[in-house]
């Protein structure tokens, strides 16, 4: 930051007064008398172009420069390739004068364009809350829950949404402390609004607030005048039948790398030939492996320029760990710059002045070495991270390259052969499938091992436990434990906080060592729905990014094959992708585009409902284990309750093919009663809370495959009916509900309804059923049909039949 506190001063009002920058100028000498406001300057409606523009200066001097002219610079300096990055409030004409002197400006940060988009961002939301300020706001609840986690502490949730949109409203909750108790003995709280993508979600608590007494109703009131109370339900603590007391689990001691889990399940398969088999996948990954590398020169600030790296062409653990590479200064002044090649041992012949000092830049050594016809059998060789390597390089021993690759030799340097533990009874496509798979970030070590446990689990308890039996003989279910072996291992062994896989697609500019744990695909943004490639936001194209959606969609061999596997099994009808950490429960859809917050295509209200009621069930299992808790607002579709994330797994699995998927983050947050705070337990955390970990969500995947055996033996018909909600002498409003989660579609015209039909809707995110409004007396004709195809009354859709259901909705009849 170079502008002193009275120079910003002088600028604080960035367009009005600022300094001229003549032709040529020189330093600005001290002149008392008031200097005219060049024309390009001058306040105008438009600014004429006045932008916040980058400029790059080679050195501090520069900088000094460029305070002494006058430059209107922004309190910001950043080191980057080739110099110091800075900030400067330039006209046309006075960036044209910086060019002219020489200086290097280049593309702007904010120009005008922005600030008319401020202004105008800025009156829309004046008119927005003037207009929310002059009327009552509506108050809609979504959700007013309470529920027990861990030892027993009562927590409540509550989420109310505001027709007034504005920063300004404010809600506060209060709640009473049981039945017949004062509205306000439980407590009060102001709760906190959710916004997303720029745009109001609802208003919540950041996190469920700890109580002493469970409260029966919580009051809502906004400072615009609106107001709601709503009972408060319990979350969670479904009554589950116990497990028989032959029942055994705990099958996991020790967080395991992905060979060991790829081998349990190979064993397993071996051990129960008759319920299990091995599905080997199709496409191999990279495999653990990496070129052998070594770099000369460190790479530090005005270094760079004298620094380069060398890569083998053949992976470390095939011959390129062998190679080493020597730069030599020769004892004769005047020398040539050469290289000698000897097996896989490079010298570089340093080339010398007239004194005998090391002349060679590391821009020669590098065009040397890979204009070398026997060097460049056996290395590249770049300049460091895109400089031009002007620099002197220095001397160095023989320097074996490596890949720096630390696993055991038990951990193949090969490409790997991804398996799945297929298990069922009948495994001939004829039972609902279910895709269970973990790990597809490499650090997330606690799902592999959850994975692994169910995978026990099922197979050791099918001979002596009815429900697990049921369980095996009415499904195929498909376990992947590790959906992302390579960067498994390399998480274990190398760098723990490895996300992505192991292939570098980046180009020589972000190939050095030290870039070493920042390549790598995110393989759960290289899906085809929703992508980066799409536009969707929560993914990158910048190849050191930890979210880095690949060079092109499925460009992965681990993405393709969870591809190729939910297109080879086609009664695969449920999926479970479980991710670390959080404690999150989630669904389609999970990505949108962020202008306008654009999201995928919502499931349908049935499907939606669906995906709530199985929560119930799914949640209360994994409560079973310890009393964790997964809350009610990290419970819902990926976009409302996390963020966007292009090109997820769950996304591609039920877009393209209705899969009903579903996201685990396991380790949800524990409460500390001490502190009375949250605190996160990480993706890797001590094994005692991975093992609680692993098990409390192996009982959430057994319980999905509860919920798919249901679906499987599903042949109850839904019931539905219709309710007026409102109507007066003009209108009627109405709504349906049904008794299982289903859709229903209806007509108003008196036709025959049809899947063609108008369905009903979901009133909103996170809301209940849409309300339907006439203005004249009404025939309605409708049907329901639950997720397992069930059609209400065996009513024939695409039939002749009359059997669906008909009421009129009168209008002008108040009574």
């Amino acid at each position: 930051m170079r502008s002193s506190p009275r120079r910003a001063r002088r600028y604080a009002a960035v367009l009005a007064l600022p300094l001229a920058i003549t032709l040529n100028a020189l330093p600005v000498l001290a002149d008392p008398s008031p200097q005219p406001v060049p024309p390009d300057r001058a306040s105008s409606t438009a600014q004429d172009g006045v932008a916040l523009l980058r400029v790059v200066v080679p050195d501090q001097a520069a900088v000094d420069k460029l305070v002494s002219l006058g430059v209107d610079l922004a309190e910001y300096t950043k080191p980057v390739d080739g110099g110091i990055e800075v900030h400067a409030v330039l006209s046309p004409e006075e960036a044209r004068s910086l060019r002219d002197q020489g200086f290097d400006v280049r593309d702007a940060i904010s120009d005008q364009g922005d600030y008319a988009a401020n202004q105008a961002e800025r009156r829309q939301a004046l008119a927005a809350a003037s207009a929310d300020a002059a009327a009552t706001d509506t108050l809609t609840p979504l959700r007013a829950e309470w529920f027990t986690s861990l030892d027993g502490q009562r927590f409540l949730s509550v989420e109310v949404k505001s027709s007034a949109t504005d920063a300004q409203t404010v809600l506060t909750a209060t709640w009473d402390s049981g039945p017949g108790t004062a509205p306000d003995s439980g407590g009060t709280a102001t709760m906190s609004r959710f916004t997303d993508a720029g745009q109001y979600m609802y208003h919540r608590f950041n996190s469920p607030l700890p109580i002493t007494q469970t409260p029966t109703k919580v009051t809502v009131t906004s400072n615009r005048g609106g107001t709601v109370t709503v009972p408060v339900t319990k979350w969670l603590g479904e009554e589950r039948k116990a497990p028989s007391k032959h029942y055994v689990s705990d099958f996991v001691d020790h967080y395991m790398d992905p060979t060991e889990v790829t081998g349990r399940i190979t064993g397993l398969a071996k051990e129960f030939p008759k319920i299990a088999e091995i599905v080997d996948l199709p496409y191999k990954t990279n495999g653990y492996r990496r070129a052998a590398q070594a770099q000369f020169g460190t790479g530090a600030g005005t270094a760079a320029a004298s620094t380069f790296y060398v890569s083998s062409k053949a992976y470390g653990s095939e011959g390129g760990n062998d190679v080493s590479v020597a730069l030599v200064r020769p004892a004769a002044a005047s020398a040539p710059l050469s290289v000698a090649v000897n097996g896989k041992n490079v010298v570089v012949n340093l080339a010398t002045d007239a004194s005998g000092a090391i002349s060679s830049t590391a821009a020669q050594v590098v065009a040397a070495l890979n204009g070398d016809a026997a060097a460049s059998a056996l290395l590249t060789a770049a300049t460091y991270r895109g400089n031009a390597g002007n620099g002197v390089v220095t001397e160095a021993a023989a320097t074996k390259l490596t890949d720096g690759l630390q696993a055991p030799a038990t951990v193949s340097r090969q490409p790997f052969q991804m398996k799945v533990l297929r298990v069922g009874k009948h495994r001939d496509g004829s039972k609902v499938g279910v895709f269970l798979y973990c790990q597809e970030h490499a650090r997330e070590w606690v799902t592999p091992v959850t994975c692994v446990e169910t995978a026990e689990r099922l197979l050791r308890n099918y001979a002596h436990d009815a429900a697990t039996r049921k369980l095996v003989d009415g499904l195929d279910i498909f376990i992947m434990p590790t959906a992302n072996p390579d960067g498994g291992h390399y998480s274990m062994y190398d760098y723990n906080m490895q996300r992505r896989n192991m292939t570098n697609y980046c180009p020589v500019s972000n190939g050095d060592p030290g870039r070493r744990n920042s390549w790598g695909v995110d393989l759960n943004r290289n899906f085809t729905v929703g992508s980066v490639f799409d536009g969707y936001n929560g993914a990158s194209t910048t190849c050191t990014s930890d979210t880095f959606g690949g060079p092109s969609e499925l460009s992965e061999p681990e993405t393709r094959n969870q591809v190729w596997l939910t297109d080879k099994y086609t009664n695969i009808k449920f999926a479970m992708n479980t991710h670390s950490y959080g404690g999150y429960f989630m669904w389609p859809p999970g990505a949108y585009k962020t202008a306008g917050r654009e999201v995928l295509p919502r499931t349908d209200f049935g499907t939606e409902s669906f995906f709530w009621n199985a929560s119930g069930h799914i949640l209360s299992a994994v409560q079973d284990w310890r009393g964790t808790a997964i809350w009610p607002g990290r419970t819902g579709p990926v976009v409302d309750v996390l963020y966007s994330a292009a090109g997820n797994s769950a996304d591609e699995h039920w877009y393209n093919r209705g899969i009903i998927g579903w996201d685990f983050e396991v380790g949800a947050d524990v409460y500390d009663q001490a502190t009375k705070q949250y605190r996160a337990v990480g993706f890797q955390p001590p094994f005692a809370e991975g093992h609680e970990e692993a098990m409390e969500f192996s009982n959430g995947q057994v319980a999905i495959l509860e919920v798919a055996r249901a679906y499987a033996e599903d042949k109850d018909r839904p019931d539905s009916r219709l309710t007026v909600t409102a109507k007066d002498a003009s209108s009627a409003t109405f709504t349906f509900t049904t008794d299982e989660p289903a859709n229903v579609y209806y007509t108003l015209d008196g036709s025959r309804p049809t899947l063609n039909s108008p369905k009903l809707a979901a009133a909103g995110m996170r809301e209940g059923a849409q309300k339907i409004t006439v203005t004249g007396t009404t025939e309605v004709h409708w049907f329901a049909v639950d997720i397992a195809g069930n059609v209400e009354k065996n009513y024939k859709p695409d039939g002749n039949g009359k059997n669906y259901n008909k009421e009129t909705v009168k209008v002008g009849d108040t009574r």
